[in-house]
């Protein structure tokens, strides 16, 4: 890996495009490397995942409504859309958002922490779609994609873009870009203008996740894959972007970011070296922001101890300065104390969520969120027991890039009525590559069949789970089947333009 500083020029100084972090981008992307056995092996696996979450959410509202915009524009070949019959066909950037949406709407795919936040796997609809509208066999795919969490988990590891409450898809559009680029065997020069207008046009704010949280942070990562996609499309035909859009004198840095003086390093693959950031990435057991994982799994071991709730009279969780301030108590965000917020909103409330994996020992994607089981007397009670605090020591844990350091959790203390304390700790999911229980290909398996169950049909679980597990081999024709038709699929009614 090289580290290459980035930071503002003015225009006086005509730095090069060699020079500018979109070109190095766009030069790893354009890199015909070969992919790792266990970077395939795991571009599966995220493959399988992502279906799983689609898959349940397929008749909730969000990817509904998506699914019916993508309807109004049907294209031949086109891409597949989740749930819809294989021959129903759109353009690819409405299968990105559509798919996007799907996959997003849980918030149950794959997870990378860093310096910044982000879901990997939302590359991987876009690219997707782009295989399949093109007619592009199995090993371009996977290529594609590992280049697409190659750049993200880059940039991820370099860039914080959350301390200036920009949305972590920023990172996003870049990333699709590039995977896409790679996926066409484009040069240099048209991947660095699709990544640059990319960057410029997947810019805002995170108040997506803040406050009363709405279904636009499912669709916020979809409209970065779609902005990609069109991205491409129009660098291919000729077309430049603002550049140099991160170090320009009115760019990214000097303006968004941390200013004209700030400095940022970003590590990329030199020429000629793999991609394998996918490996540095984790999944999620739980439907739930990635945070509060870990702490899920420590509340059921807790909660296994406690004969009696009612005894609880506080609940203080000593974690990470994110955790803190964005799902905890910190966050000043009343939202997350009310039994009637949304699905949303509930998800990114570790009072809420330590609270209900405390008393039920499990944690289901759907019962767990239910307005009945959040309105509950007992939990609204003890919820409002719960508080987060920032512990220095589990910021720097957080932080850390040690494999052996690294951690998202915390430490509980859970006191009693009777003056007693019951007090755990946890460092990583149990599902974390370092955790009790590290997901493996049959887990990635399990948890498909688990989230399709009831909805996606045997014969069709079996028929996609297939193609998915031999991706690599697949032709073109066969990568256009890489998704699934759910029977009696039902549409809101609801109308729009298309």
């Amino acid at each position: 890996m090289i580290n290459h500083e980035v930071r503002t020029y003015k225009s006086s100084e005509n730095l090069a495009r060699e020079d500018q972090l979109a070109w190095k981008i766009a030069a790893v992307a354009a890199d015909d490397v070969a992919v790792d056995a266990d970077v395939q092996d795991m571009v599966i696996n995220r493959i399988i995942d992502n279906a799983s979450v689609a898959a349940a959410s397929v008749r909730r509202g969000a990817p509904t409504h998506a699914r019916e915009q993508a309807q109004g524009h049907p294209m031949q070949p086109g891409a597949p859309v989740f749930g819809l019959p294989l021959t129903d066909t759109v353009s690819p950037e409405w299968a990105a958002w559509a798919n996007g949406v799907a996959v997003r709407e849980l918030d149950f795919h794959d997870t990378f922490l860093a310096k910044e936040y982000s879901h990997p796997g939302d590359n991987i609809p876009a690219i997707l779609a782009v295989a399949q509208h093109k007619g592009i066999g199995g090993a371009d795919l996977v290529r594609g994609i590992a280049t697409g969490y190659e750049i993200q988990v880059d940039l991820v590891k370099g860039i914080c873009l959350h301390e200036h409450k920009i949305d972590h898809v920023a990172h996003l559009g870049p990333s699709a870009a590039a995977g896409i680029g790679t996926l066409l065997h484009l040069p240099t020069e048209v991947i660095y203008q699709a990544v640059q207008q990319a960057l410029h046009v997947t810019t805002a704010t995170r108040q997506s996740r803040k406050g009363e949280i709405s279904t636009w942070k499912a669709h916020a990562p979809a409209f970065a894959g779609k902005m990609a996609v069109e991205a491409v499309d129009r660098a291919m035909r000729g077309e430049g972007a603002p550049s140099p859009i991160y170090e320009g004198e009115d760019g990214v840095i000097a303006w968004i970011l941390s200013g004209p003086e700030a400095r940022y390093t970003v590590p990329l693959p030199a020429a000629g070296e793999s991609k394998r950031a996918i490996l540095d990435t984790y999944t999620k057991e739980h439907s739930a922001e990635y945070q509060a994982q870990a702490l899920i799994d420590l509340a059921r071991r807790m909660g296994a101890q406690i004969d009696d709730f009612s005894k609880v009279t506080k609940v203080t969780i000593h974690t990470s300065h994110h955790t803190h301030y964005v799902i905890g108590t910190g966050a000043n965000d009343p939202q997350k104390m009310d039994p009637k917020a949304s699905r949303e909103t509930l998800d990114h409330s570790i009072m809420y969520m330590f609270t209900v994996a405390l008393q039920d020992q499990a944690w289901h994607h759907e019962k767990s969120y239910a307005p009945e089981r959040a309105g509950r007397p007992d939990t609204v009670e003890l919820w409002h027991k719960v508080e987060t605090r920032e512990d220095p020591e589990w910021t720097r844990r957080y932080h850390s890039t040690d494999p052996d350091e690294m951690a998202f959790g915390g430490r509980v203390e859970i006191e009693f009525a009777d003056g007693s304390t019951l007090v755990d700790e946890i460092a990583v999911a149990d599902a974390h590559p370092a955790g009790a229980r590290p997901f493996v290909r049959e887990n990635y398996v399990e948890k498909f069949r688990t989230l399709a169950e009831g909805i996606v049909s045997e014969q069709e679980q079996n028929r996609f789970l297939d193609l998915a597990q031999n991706v690599a081999d697949l032709d073109g024709d066969a990568v256009r089947q890489l998704s699934f038709a759910v029977d009696g699929l039902t549409h809101s009614g609801s109308k729009g333009i298309f």
